[in-house]
């Protein structure tokens, strides 16, 4: 079938009516990739002959932005507006065309013919670069009047300006637009678009890009929490601006982004897509609060980058990991894609593996390899911990949520490793030898002693009974001081090639750092590393 691509020829002035029309939203089917790819290329066919029929001048131009199809076979072409090749703010336009291409209406932010003067600033670039960021840095600390951003604490610099049009407000004049970043009281990065006046340096707008939102979310395993989210015109991102840009994608769909038109995500059933995404983002929100209010990290690699997330990998898929190569974390969707493995302290494991790699960079093997895999059980436990989910209420269990083995059984005890069949309670000259996950057992029987002592007891309903190697009584110190000194043990002492006795050194070292040599602290730090026969 041959397609009519020359609707500009029935163009006539006459056709040109005021007023905008109701749109009705394009049916799911009406609208394929290629439809639309097809009908982006005709808007730019047209664009020439819809400048002349709006008698535009000869120095405008047309250039489509975008293009939608009812299914009635009305056409809504978007256009933005050049002037010499300058972009025109305030100068776009949306032509309503009939299905036989002649124009319904159009919708335009600049009526009329624009025409400047001269094309030549008053102005320097470097001038109106100086004017954009000293205009930002006067409202440092005053309240936006958005009443849900908060106030710019910090201006960093700004982008080179760019020389454009302005006729947002009716009287077109030349202008700069210029991109100064900063960051936001909260955390939340600031990217403030301002356009200055090229003759006097007048602001005459300014638009805040990073845009955040306040979303909730049901997962598998959180069950119902808040998100931040990125405000992507109509519709939402699963992409925390806040927290170095963090995101979710699905692996189902080549990583895709996940969006949401009400920014109200998952069921909270594992059925529903969004769920585990749910879990996953709030995973990653939760270890970066964690580790920045606890030890002032600023993201796994302490440098404000956030990581990303793909869920729904693989098929049936029982594990989750991390690659420090892509920054990512990945989850399966467990045994039957019913149970996926993005439970709160699995999340915390796998980021916290990334800070592994960013410190200390434990070789995944041997006795360093247990410390590797310890530390991420520690951490995630903590994570667990800090979160306080009442869905997931905080123990000293691993991967208690996923249910991995079918039986409701956890993947790790930390009280007594040896409970999960597999793993070691205490120290003994082959450890090296054997799986990693395994060799965990003597640095998480270590810290459960540090922070909680030995013999039998309750903690928020779960019961433990950790024993010693040597017969020795222990006396916790509390898990927050146990986790501080794993931490700068990690951060300060441990390498890459660290082994259990070596980390019994660190850890000593870090006790002394943080509370003093003959402290309370470094004595329970030896007397727990003994507990476990690392003399």
């Amino acid at each position: 079938m041959k397609r009519k691509l020359t609707a500009g020829a029935v163009l006539s002035a006459s056709a040109l009516l005021a007023g905008a029309i109701q749109v009705a939203a394009a049916p799911a089917h009406a609208a394929p990739v290629q439809q639309r790819e097809a009908l982006v290329a005709l808007a730019g066919q047209q664009a020439a002959p819809v400048a002349k029929a709006l008698a535009l001048g000869g120095q405008e131009q047309l250039v489509v932005r975008d293009a939608v199809v009812d299914a009635n076979g009305t056409r809504h072409l978007r256009y933005d507006r050049t002037y010499a090749g300058l972009p025109v703010l305030g100068g776009d336009l949306v032509v309503h065309q009939k299905a036989n291409g002649t124009i319904a209406s159009v919708d335009r932010a600049f009526v009329g013919r624009l025409s400047l003067p001269s094309l030549t600033p008053a102005l320097s670039a470097g001038t109106a670069s100086t004017q954009a960021v000293d205009s930002v840095r006067a409202t440092v600390g005053i309240a936006p009047a958005d009443e849900d951003a908060s106030p710019v604490s910090r201006v960093d610099g700004a982008s080179a300006p760019v020389l454009v049009v302005w006729a947002g407000d009716g009287s077109p004049r030349l202008a700069y637009q210029t991109a100064v970043q900063g960051e936001r009281a909260d955390g939340t990065p600031s990217s403030q678009r301002l356009v200055t006046d090229a003759a006097t340096g007048q602001v005459l707008s300014t638009h805040e890009e990073v845009q955040t939102a306040t979303g909730t979310g049901k997962g598998v395993h959180v069950g119902s929490v808040t998100l931040t989210t990125t405000q992507s015109g109509s519709s939402y991102q699963l992409k925390d601006p806040s927290r170095g840009n963090q995101w979710t994608g699905n692996a189902k769909s080549s990583n895709a982004l996940y969006t949401d038109a009400d920014n109200a995500w998952g069921t909270g059933s594992a059925s529903d897509s969004q769920s585990a995404a749910v879990d996953a983002q709030f995973g990653t929100g939760a270890t970066w609060d964690y580790y920045k209010n606890t030890f002032g990290r600023n993201g796994i690699k302490n440098n404000g980058v956030g990581a990303s997330n793909r869920v729904h990998y693989g098929n049936a898929y029982v594990n989750a990991f991390w690659q420090d190569s892509c920054f990512c974390m990945t989850y399966g969707d467990g045994s039957g894609n019913v149970n996926p493995l993005t439970a709160l302290d699995v999340a915390g494991h796998e980021m916290s593996h990334g800070v592994t790699a960013a410190t200390a960079n434990l070789t995944y093997s041997g006795e360093s390899g247990g410390l590797n895999e310890a530390t991420s059980d520690i951490f995630g436990t903590m994570v667990e911990w800090y979160a306080n989910l009442p869905t997931d209420v905080p123990d000293y269990l691993i991967g208690e949520k996923i249910n991995i083995f079918g039986d409701g059984k956890p993947l790790r005890y930390m009280d007594k490793p040896s409970k999960d069949g597999s793993s070691k309670d205490s120290w003994y000259s082959g450890i090296g030898n054997i799986d990693v996950h395994y060799s965990s057992g003597v640095a998480n029987h270590f810290f459960y002693l540090l922070a909680e002592g030995s013999g039998a007891k309750t903690i928020n309903g779960v019961a433990y009974n950790s024993p010693t190697s040597n017969g020795s009584t222990v006396t916790g110190i509390g898990k927050d001081k146990a986790a501080a000194i794993w931490y700068r043990a990690l951060t300060v002492y441990f390498t890459s090639s660290t082994n259990y006795k070596g980390a019994r050194t660190g850890t000593l070292n870090a006790a002394k750092d943080l509370y003093g040599t003959g402290s309370t602290e470094y004595n329970a730090v030896a007397a727990a590393w003994s507990a476990v026969n690392v003399n």
